[in-house]
C-alpha cells in the first residue's frame, strides 16, 4: 500500500474517534445549544496524524548533513515495511541492481 492510503486509514481513524465524541458531548448535555467550539477538538485527529509520521517505519528523519546526502536520502526508495515485501520473500532478482544501471557502476 502506499503512504497515501496509509495516511487515509489513519486520518479516517481519527475522525471516527472525533465523531464518537462529538457524538457523547451531545448525549452528555441534552437541550443545549451546541457551538462547534464545544462539539469538535482538532486534537484527536491531530494527534492520531503525529502518532502516524512518529512511529510508522515509513517514515524517516531527513538527512541534513550537506546536500548532497540530502538529495541521496530523497532518491532512497525501499520495498520493505508495511504493505511490502517482506526480507525472508526478497529474492535475488529484488534485490539485484537493474541492468540498465550498469554503466553508471
Amino acid at each position: 500500500r502506499t503512504v497515501g492510503e496509509q495516511l487515509s486509514q489513519q486520518f479516517s481513524i481519527g475522525l471516527s474517534r472525533m465523531a464518537r465524541t462529538v457524538r457523547e458531548r451531545m448525549n452528555v448535555r441534552d437541550n443545549e445549544v451546541f457551538t462547534p467550539v464545544y462539539l469538535i477538538n482538532a486534537k484527536t485527529i491531530s494527534s492520531v496524524v503525529n502518532s502516524f509520521f512518529g512511529t510508522n517505519p515509513l517514515s524517516q528523519f531527513m538527512d541534513q548533513t550537506n546536500p548532497l546526502a540530502e538529495i541521496t536520502h530523497k532518491r532512497r526508495l525501499s520495498a520493505l515495511g508495511p504493505g511490502g515485501i517482506s526480507r525472508d520473500r526478497a529474492g535475488f532478482e529484488v534485490r539485484d541492481v537493474h541492468y540498465t544501471h550498469y554503466g553508471r557502476l
